[in-house]
């Protein structure tokens, strides 16, 4: 996984997510792990913050994968604790 070094606000709003989220470092491996290995068979158009959007985008760039991708594993993650 490529380091990116952020600069104070993006400290600040990874931080905000982070604690948001409640995701380790290493959940975030396993999730990318399990988006290499996931098919998708399925489409679903949500509306969602511009923000929240942007800092999605930030994690999932962080940990070198598609954000699409990396929402869909938190859904799965989230259907299957259910």
């Amino acid at each position: 996984m490529k380091k990116i070094k952020l600069n104070k606000e993006e400290q600040l709003i990874e931080n905000e997510l982070s604690s948001y989220l409640n995701v380790t470092t290493s959940e975030f491996n396993e999730i990318a792990d399990s988006l290499r290995a996931r098919k998708k068979d399925a489409v679903m158009n949500i509306r969602i913050n511009k923000k929240d959007l942007e800092a999605i985008k930030q994690i999932s760039k962080k940990l070198g994968v598609k954000y699409q991708s990396f929402i869909s594993e938190l859904i799965h993650r989230a259907a299957k604790s259910a």
